[in-house]
């Protein structure tokens, strides 16, 4: 049996107070990374662009994106998927707001889970590694 792939990129947004921001698409339960499908002529990076001004009204600078790295899990709304994920760090102090098939946005402290229903790349892979490589002191 093989295993369906998704290739998305996906952003770790961080704003200034050091939170994170999560979407959720419509008739959905997790929040995720915001980002989207790579199309068959993009970079990843120009797609990352082009879902985060589709989905959250948010222009970014591409080459203010910093590739963290490849990253996969098990898809939260396409069972037997998996979804491979280019990552890309943006620091952004911009109003955002949900578009398209976004639901909700909420931003949460990146060591926890907010209180939500994480996808599986958000809460078992991308906020770890974020936690592991951005260790919090008190």
């Amino acid at each position: 049996m093989s295993t369906s792939i998704i290739r998305i990129a996906a952003a770790l947004l961080i704003g200034p107070d050091g939170r994170t921001l999560l979407v959720r698409k419509r008739d959905t339960l997790a929040f995720m990374q915001p980002g989207g499908k790579i199309e068959a002529h993009e970079q990843p990076v120009q797609a990352l662009a082009r879902e985060l001004d589709e989905e959250l009204g948010l222009k970014i600078d591409p080459a203010q994106a910093r590739y963290l790295g490849p990253f996969s899990a098990q898809a939260a709304n396409e069972p037997g998927f998996i979804v491979q994920a280019e990552v890309f760090l943006l620091n952004i102090d911009a109003v955002v707001s949900p578009a398209a098939e976004i639901e909700e946005v909420r931003w949460i402290d990146p060591a926890g889970d907010g209180g939500l229903f994480l996808a599986p790349l958000t809460g078992q892979v991308i906020l770890p590694f974020y936690r592991a490589t951005h260790p919090v002191t008190c």
